[in-house]
Formats: structure tokens, sequence, C-alpha cells
């Protein structure tokens, strides 16, 4: 039987916009959302996978248009600097086939240090001694690890893992499950992640079936606003790759679950935002520790100050 063709509705942006234009993306059409950035080019084009053509497509271009202008309102550029500062939203039927083939030209090897390896099926890189391999293969919906905050909380959890410990680990948003799946081949343990998404808890179990760590990470659907304030356990690394606004409401859940001694990882932050960010954060006792800007898009990992466990203030 043949298989039904899919249809593409893209935008070409700069990878500083990514974010904001796949959730736009994704509320405007309902499909699964996925990106890629060309290499040669540096431009990234944003992608809903819809099994139908989309009726009215004209007005469905409008409400990205109108979406695109208020995320320049915001102060990014989705357009990208120097390339004329617009941007292309276009509408295409393809194969299936010619979809999944696609990819394989745009996603290659991801390396974090000399202890991780992050790479889509068909790539032939071989680890090196020691280093842990984490196999992702975009999809209709996927987190590779392209993306430079989730690059930075790769990052952070090999840079924090104490082989001679035991180190636990949260992921709060965890999407594609890539950061709880790569602190589980790098010996973090326990190791559980929560999204609010259904089918995200979906993909990152599957995910980790196919690592051969599903027996090794608990994978839960939750909202981080309705999470205990008192948990059961806190963790040596807690990730949250979020937008700001909810890193600043759900301040006090998320720094409840850090360890005395452990590193909290913020990401999916605006650079204008950053700094409101780290003031709330501080406030609560926490101290930045490592941070990084790629583009719009700063991220950071704080450590409790001496003498300041269980300070929560506002």
């Amino acid at each position: 039987m043949k298989a039904r063709a899919l249809w593409r509705v893209s935008i070409r942006t700069s990878p500083e916009a990514e974010e904001a234009v796949s959730e736009l993306l994704g509320e405007v059409c309902g499909g699964e959302v996925s990106s890629f950035t060309e290499a040669e080019s540096g431009r990234t084009t944003v992608t809903a996978f819809l099994e139908r053509r989309p009726a009215g497509f004209e007005g469905m271009r409008a409400r990205l248009e109108a979406g695109l202008d208020w995320i320049v309102a915001c102060g990014l550029n989705p357009g990208g600097r120097g390339r004329g500062g617009g941007w292309e939203v276009s509408l295409r039927r393809v194969r299936r086939e010619d979809w999944a083939e696609s990819w394989k030209r745009h996603f290659r090897a991801l390396e974090v240090g000399s202890r991780l390896l992050v790479r889509p099926s068909w790539s032939r890189r071989r680890a090196r001694r020691g280093q842990a391999v984490v196999v992702l293969d975009p999809g209709l919906s996927f987190g590779t690890g392209q993306h430079p905050t989730t690059a930075f909380c790769l990052e952070e959890l090999v840079r924090r893992r104490r082989p001679d410990r035991e180190q636990s680990f949260l992921d709060a948003g965890t999407g594609s499950g890539i950061l709880a799946i790569a602190a589980a081949k790098l010996g973090y343990g326990p190791v559980e992640g929560f999204d609010l998404e259904p089918e995200a808890v979906r993909n990152a179990r599957e995910n980790a079936r196919r690592n051969g760590v599903a027996d090794r990470i608990g994978f839960r659907r939750q909202d981080l606003r309705r999470v205990a304030r008192r948990p059961a356990r806190r963790y040596s690394v807690v990730c949250a790759n979020l937008v700001a606004s909810v890193l600043i409401s759900e301040r006090d859940r998320l720094v409840a679950r850090l360890a005395d001694d452990g590193v909290l990882v913020l990401a999916g932050i605006l650079a204008s935002e950053f700094a409101e960010v780290r003031q709330v954060y501080e406030g609560s006792g926490l101290k930045l520790v490592a941070s990084r800007r790629v583009g719009e898009w700063r991220s950071g990992a704080f450590g409790r100050r001496r003498g300041s466990v269980g300070a929560l203030k506002r």
C-alpha cells in the first residue's frame, strides 16, 4: 500500500529565532514541529508536517506573518542579520520517503567533550574509547542537541559528572528525553524526567528504549506548576530548558529539588531576559557558576552559596 504524502509548512528563519518560530508554527498549524540549520548558509528551517493539505493556507500564512511580526517586536529577528531581514513561509507536498531522507543531509554527530557523542543512526562516526553514545534520529517531533540551549545542558552534564560518586539527575521539560538519556549513559542515577505534553513523554520513552536505558529512567507526564513544593527526593543535577517566565514563576519548585551540593542548569532564556532570571535565582541563595551566550540565547548553571541551604526568599 502506497504511503500517503505529507504537507510541509516551512519558515526559513535565523538560528536565534528558532525556538520562538517553532512555538508559533506549532500553535498555528497544530502539527508536529521540527527544525534544522544549514551548515553552509547558517539559515534555519522550521517545519510542521501535516497529514492533510491545510484548508485556507493564505489565512494560515497571514497568522504566521502576524506572529513573526510579534516576534520581531519582542526583540528577535526571524530573518537573521545581513540576509535582507525577511523570512520565507512556504507550503509543499512531499513524499514521506523524501522527508525521511532529507534529514540525513543536515544532521551530523555532535561531540560533547571527550565523554559524550550524540549522533543519528545513519552516522558512521565512531565513539572514542570511554565515550558514551546517544543515538537520536530527527522525526516529526524531536530534540537532537543541535540547539545551543540544549548543547549547554549536555556540556554541563558532562562537566558535573564525577565517576567516583553517585549522582542523580532530573530533567524538567524533557522533550525528546535527550538530556535524561545522556545522563543515564554518563552514569547518573537515579534519572527522572517529566514533560507537560503526553506526546513528548511517549517520544522520550521510545528514545530511551532505543538507547537501551529505558529501565534506568523514569519518565512521567507532569506540569511543573503543579509539582509538590516539598519533594520526596533532591537531585545532584537539575536541568530546566524552559521559557524565562516559567523559570521565574516556578523558581521555588526547581530550587527545592536541588541537593545541597547540586547544580541547577537553566536554559531556554533569551539574553535580554537572563539578568532577571539570574537575580531571581540568586535571591534564593544560589550563585551563578557557569554561563554561555550563543546568539540571542544565554544559559546558566547555578550552585548553592554556603549557608544558603533551604533559603527561599523573594
